[in-house]
């Protein structure tokens, strides 16, 4: 889940930006209604999601039967396995990445649309000059620059996807496949009334998180120059 939600936040929160950065009207309001989705209570929108993937009266589920011809309902928040094309997929877990990608992306949009209107528009304007295609000058000019927003933000997300509760309890009760890891040391300080294990599994925790942000300061983190 931690990956997942990482990387599909941080993609969508890409595309964004750069959907949103250049200028046409309503620009403002549409960006504004990007953040709606960061900024709202999580217990309002995991309520939404709730009844919006209702096997009995959900709209997911009711488009789904009408438009792409699925013989049954399916229980995304509840059923653990979904047989797809002969596969078995995860499907509360993929449900709660994608919650975790839907409700995160704004967090990567703003780092994102932050950096990016600080790119020189001489380099753009050049490498179009030069003939360079959309795809080039992303891959060139823009992705470069991006390079250290991107990795603070995959450490960022990474962690605090890492210690994530609230949205999983909120959607599935770590049912179905959904038991992170946060979820389980609750689980075992409350239902178990197992101290000692809640605990060991909490600094299990935090020693990852601690290798993670070493790597960060070693590999990624700006470093300033020493003058003398």
């Amino acid at each position: 889940m931690t990956i997942g939600g990482t990387a599909f936040s941080i993609v969508f929160g890409l595309i964004a930006a750069l959907a949103l950065r250049k200028r046409f009207p309503g620009r403002t309001f549409v960006r504004a209604s990007v953040l709606l989705p960061y900024v709202a209570p999580v217990v309002a929108v995991t309520f939404v999601w709730e009844i919006m993937l209702s096997p009995q009266f959900g709209v997911a589920n009711d488009w789904g039967q009408r438009f792409l011809g699925w013989d049954r309902p399916i229980a995304f928040l509840s059923q653990r396995e979904y047989n797809l094309w002969g596969l078995d997929i995860p499907m509360a877990l993929i449900t709660v990445i994608a919650f975790e990608a839907w409700r995160y992306f704004p967090f990567a949009f703003l780092f994102i649309l932050a950096r990016l209107q600080a790119v020189p528009h001489e380099l753009e304007e050049a490498a179009v000059v030069d003939g360079a295609a959309p795809t080039q000058l992303f891959r060139h000019i823009l992705l470069p620059q991006l390079g250290a927003v991107i990795a603070l933000l995959s450490v960022l997300r990474f962690i605090m996807t890492f210690n994530k509760f609230d949205d999983v309890w909120l959607l599935t009760g770590g049912g179905a496949g959904t038991q992170v890891a946060s979820v389980r040391v609750y689980e075992f300080l409350t239902s178990r009334l197992d101290i000692g294990a809640a605990a060991a599994q909490g600094l299990v925790l935090a020693a990852a998180l601690v290798i993670l942000l070493v790597i960060y300061l070693r590999f990624f983190a700006p470093r300033v120059e020493d003058e003398s």
